[in-house]
C-alpha cells in the first residue's frame, strides 16, 4: 500500500484528503505542523508527502529542506501562494510538484498518481551511460548524441543542459538551477539564455520542435526530460 503523509493545519481539508485517498486505497498519515511532519516522516517512511507551505510552526519550505537532507521521497506542495517566485522557491528547495489552492480533487489525485509513478520509475544509476528514446540516443560517457544513425553535433552548453535534464528523468529542473549550473548565474533576467539553447536542442533532437515530446517546458518554472 502506498503511504501518503499529509502536512496541513486545516482540519476540514485534511478530512477531505484522507477520505478521498483512503477511498483510492492509499494509506494516510496526517500532521498539523512541520515538527510533527518531520517526526512522522522519519518514523513511517511515507511514499509521498503532501505539504502545505503555510504551517503554524515553520515555513513549509524549511520542511522540504529538512526532508531533502535525508530522503528523496516525492513532495507535492499544496499552497494558496500563487506567485511564480513562491513556486520556484519551493521547487528549488526540493519539491517535485506544486498545486495551487483551491484545487479540484480529481486534479490532485492525478498529480499524486504521477508522483507515485515517477518514484517507482528506476532512476538512472550512476553506471548508466546510455539513454535511448525513439528519436535519439545519448551516450553519457562518450558525450555523444546520435539521431537516425548519425551523430548530432552539440555545443558544450547544449550538452551540459541536456546532460542535466536526462540524468533527472521526469523531474522538473528549475530555471534557477539550470542557470546556476550552466552559466553560473541565477538572475531571472537571464532566462532568455535557456529559451535560446532549449530551442536549439529541440531543433536538433525533436521530430516536431514546436510540439516537443522529450524536452518539455514548465512555463515560468523550468524544464523536464520525459524519456
Amino acid at each position: 500500500m502506498t503511504r501518503v503523509l499529509v502536512v496541513e493545519d486545516d482540519p476540514q481539508l485534511v478530512r477531505a484528503l484522507v477520505i478521498n485517498m483512503q477511498a483510492r486505497k492509499y494509506g494516510v498519515d496526517a500532521a498539523p505542523d512541520g515538527a510533527t511532519a518531520l517526526r512522522i516522516a522519519a518514523a513511517r517512511q511515507p511514499d509521498v508527502v503532501m505539504l502545505d507551505l503555510g504551517l503554524p510552526d515553520m515555513d513549509g519550505v524549511d520542511v522540504i529542506k529538512a526532508l531533502r537532507g535525508w530522503t528523496r521521497v516525492p513532495i507535492l506542495v499544496l499552497s494558496a501562494r500563487q506567485a511564480s517566485d513562491e513556486k520556484v522557491v519551493a521547487l528549488d528547495a526540493g519539491a517535485d510538484d506544486y498545486v495551487t489552492k483551491p484545487f479540484s480533487m480529481d486534479e490532485l489525485m492525478a498529480r499524486l498518481r504521477a508522483a507515485v509513478r515517477r518514484s517507482e520509475d528506476t532512476p538512472l544509476a550512476p553506471e548508466t551511460t546510455l539513454v535511448e528514446t525513439d528519436e535519439f540516443t545519448i551516450d553519457l560517457r562518450a558525450k555523444k548524441v546520435a539521431r537516425g544513425g548519425r551523430d548530432v553535433r552539440l555545443t558544450p552548453t547544449e550538452w551540459h543542459l541536456l546532460e542535466i535534464l536526462v540524468t533527472s528523468p521526469g523531474r522538473l529542473v528549475t530555471q534557477k538551477y539550470l542557470l546556476q549550473e550552466v552559466w553560473g548565474v541565477s538572475q531571472s533576467s537571464k532566462t532568455n539564455y535557456l529559451r535560446v539553447y532549449m530551442a536549439q536542442l529541440r531543433r536538433k533532437l525533436e521530430a516536431d520542435p514546436s510540439h516537443p515530446r522529450y524536452l518539455i517546458t514548465e512555463p515560468g518554472m523550468g524544464y523536464r526530460f520525459e524519456g
